[in-house]
């Protein structure tokens, strides 16, 4: 059996997807949540079903406020002139 050339182009397209998807998958590269006492409130209050939103709002408390406060890498976001930020969105927990 001979491949037309349609046949050709539909092969082509499917590797190119396919390399597509596996070229833009892999390991997540931003940092989990540390699982340490500093963080403990959170996983606590995460496992007893608070919302990943609610638990945004106190980020700032300690990276971004007050002294001794851990600052930003250069390239990480700026907080929306909009709206809060979204820690939990990139930065996930830590699975035991």
């Amino acid at each position: 059996m001979k491949l037309a050339k349609k046949d050709w182009f539909f092969i082509i397209l499917i590797i190119a997807v396919f390399g597509g998807f596996w070229a833009i998958s892999g390991e997540v590269k931003t940092k989990k949540v540390p699982h340490d006492d500093a963080h403990k409130r959170f996983y606590d209050a995460f496992n007893s079903g608070a919302t990943k939103i609610d638990l945004d709002a106190q980020c700032p408390s300690c990276h971004f406020e007050g002294p001794g406060g851990i600052p930003f890498p250069k390239e990480h976001p700026v907080k929306p002139a909009d709206g809060p930020m979204r820690c939990l969105f990139c930065h996930k927990f830590k699975s035991k």
